[in-house]
């Protein structure tokens, strides 16, 4: 007599039981398999190589305002005497202030035209699309750029020039950059710091593998991120922040150590 139906698939789920074991175990197999031969190669190897990193806080210790001075006159010698009177009350403005590291650049001459509101489509045939357009008086500009080392008070003294508007005077500020002079020794401090954790890594990493740290055969430094304080941003070229008054500098070595 054929044995009943429920019989017959009774035994499927005892089957996918031992399929699942059974992938389970080479799975473990495989994985102790690639461990081990991890550390194998570890052992047979001579050389081996890890990254370090190095991260610093600090603060800029050189401001810089570029601003642009600007007087206009409908003649060129009206525009240019009241320049003049201008230039002298910005000069007493920051002389009053202790501000005697500056620079002025040449001055600039330009022209003064009225904003034709006319388009293409709005011309006529009696209009002329290339006519030129009437002078209307002169302007000159001229930049200052005033150096300092008070980080603090030189914004401050962006933000107070706008008292200038009260006697007519313009002074536009372009940007205010704040450079941390010190980068190139601060890159040699860090360079050791980030071989320091390079060797911290690698001695973990060769003592699990039973191996022995011994000389450093050589270091690679990687490139220099300057990034407003706390920032992680990264760039091929290195990043160089000028915005931020307190800055983070992060660098990264590749050491090469021998084993033992």
């Amino acid at each position: 007599m054929a044995s009943p139906a429920p019989a017959v698939f009774s035994a499927k789920p005892h089957l996918f039981g031992v399929l699942a074991g059974l992938f389970l175990a080479v799975g473990l197999v495989v994985a102790a398999v690639a461990f081990t031969r991890t550390w194998v190669h570890l052992r047979e190897s001579n050389l081996i190589v890890v990254t370090g990193s190095a991260r610093l806080n600090v603060r800029s210790d050189l401001v810089v305002w570029n601003a642009v001075l600007q007087a206009e006159g409908k003649t060129l010698p009206e525009a240019y005497a009241k320049f003049q009177r201008d230039a002298e009350t910005l000069r007493a403005f920051l002389s009053a202030r202790g501000i005697t590291g500056y620079t002025w650049a040449p001055v600039v001459v330009k022209d003064i035209k009225p904003e034709s509101r006319k388009t293409v489509l709005d011309l006529t045939e009696s209009d002329d699309a290339s006519s030129v357009t009437p002078r209307m008086g002169y302007r000159l500009d001229q930049s200052i750029q005033v150096s300092s080392t008070d980080v603090a008070g030189v914004p401050r003294l962006a933000a107070d020039s706008l008292a200038l508007l009260a006697d007519g005077v313009v002074l536009q500020t372009e940007k205010i950059e704040f450079i941390y002079t010190k980068l190139a020794e601060t890159r040699v401090q860090m360079m050791a710091e980030a071989t320091a954790d390079a060797r911290r890594r690698a001695e973990e990493i060769a003592g699990k593998g039973g191996r022995r740290l011994d000389r450093l055969r050589s270091a690679k430094m990687g490139v220099v991120q300057v990034n407003a304080l706390y920032g992680t941003e990264t760039s091929w070229e290195g990043n160089l922040d000028t915005t931020s008054l307190d800055k983070t500098i992060t660098t990264t070595v590749s050491a090469e150590f021998a084993l033992r």
